[in-house]
């Protein structure tokens, strides 16, 4: 058996990279590598017209300037969304097989908002979908309909707890507590749910390192991943950092990783990263294969990290 842990960076190229996206980056890789794993690096470009190629070749650039490689991935097209439809279009049949899909035709607002991760107040816990209780001849007469519908998976009345390896455990009813999600927006475009499930599942990704508003959405792609026959990765959740406004995002505006560069070198900027993270006594030059022996979780914080930007 295998046990070399796979970890993964999983952006989307939507935008230029920020201090938060460049702090999760850190510290998956710090996480992957201070275990001695394999690190990939997959393009989640689902959507046209939300991704840009342009972002996409900046975000490797970006890694590369701070000095965080990987093994495997992106330029490779197999490593990228856009290019792996066959393989959603696969698992989506085998979930209808299992009685698992449904037809939707709930709000526009929420499928345009499917193909990305979900963000605070987008996710929308809909067990209670009418769609989802419609009979044969309603459902029969909307599919004749000239409107298409979304696609969404059936979840069951059951309980799965993940434990977090920086969290502990998160215990969440997938029906009454997560909701139905998409799996296919009305426009043919598999949702970020799926893709992600399917991905982390076919690229043999064991330890998936991301931002905490993320947390809610793993007992459902641990639910997903195990419904297709696969084996779930562990997850470990950060800390996000925030402004004034919120949580650090590119559509609000925070500095984006082109413009740091202007003013610090990667080792600078390393060692704000590494001292937010709790992993240095105060901010200093350093690069990330000097912070992999002072990696630990425990040092981690678990709250909310307000930053000046």
């Amino acid at each position: 058996m295998n046990d070399v842990i796979v970890g993964r960076f999983a952006p989307s190229p939507s935008g230029y990279m920020h201090m938060g996206n460049l702090l999760a980056m850190l510290l998956a890789w710090l996480d992957c590598r201070a275990a001695g794993g394999r690190m990939i690096f997959r393009m989640e470009d689902l959507d046209p017209v939300r991704t840009q190629e342009q972002y996409a070749r900046a975000l490797a650039e970006d890694l590369r300037w701070l000095g965080l490689d990987w093994d495997g991935g992106y330029p490779d097209r197999a490593y990228c969304q856009s290019a792996r439809t066959a393989l959603y279009e696969r698992a989506f049949r085998t979930l209808e097989e299992q009685g698992l899909v449904y037809p939707c035709w709930c709000s526009r607002a929420q499928r345009l908002a499917a193909a990305a991760a979900p963000h605070p107040g987008e996710a929308v816990h809909d067990s209670g979908c009418r769609c989802r209780y419609l009979t044969a001849a309603e459902r029969a007469a909307r599919l004749a309909s000239d409107r298409p519908p979304a696609w969404k998976v059936r979840l069951p009345d059951e309980t799965v707890t993940v434990l977090d390896g920086h969290y502990g455990p998160y215990t969440q009813n997938l029906a009454r507590e997560g909701g139905d999600f998409i799996l296919r927006r009305a426009d043919g475009i598999y949702a970020y749910q799926l893709a992600v499930s399917v991905d982390d599942m076919s690229m043999g990704v064991t330890r998936v390192v991301r931002g905490r508003d993320l947390l809610s959405s793993a007992p459902g792609q641990t639910w997903l991943i195990r419904a297709l026959g696969g084996t779930p990765p562990s997850y470990c959740h950060l800390p996000l950092l925030t402004a004034e406004q919120g949580k650090l995002s590119k559509r609000l505006g925070s500095r984006s990783t082109q413009a740091l560069r202007w003013e610090m070198t990667a080792r600078e900027l390393t060692g704000q990263l590494a001292y937010i993270a709790g992993l240095l006594p105060a901010p200093e030059p350093v690069t990330p294969a000097e912070l992999i022996p002072l990696f630990d979780w425990n040092k981690v914080p678990t709250q909310d990290i307000p930053i000046q930007m």
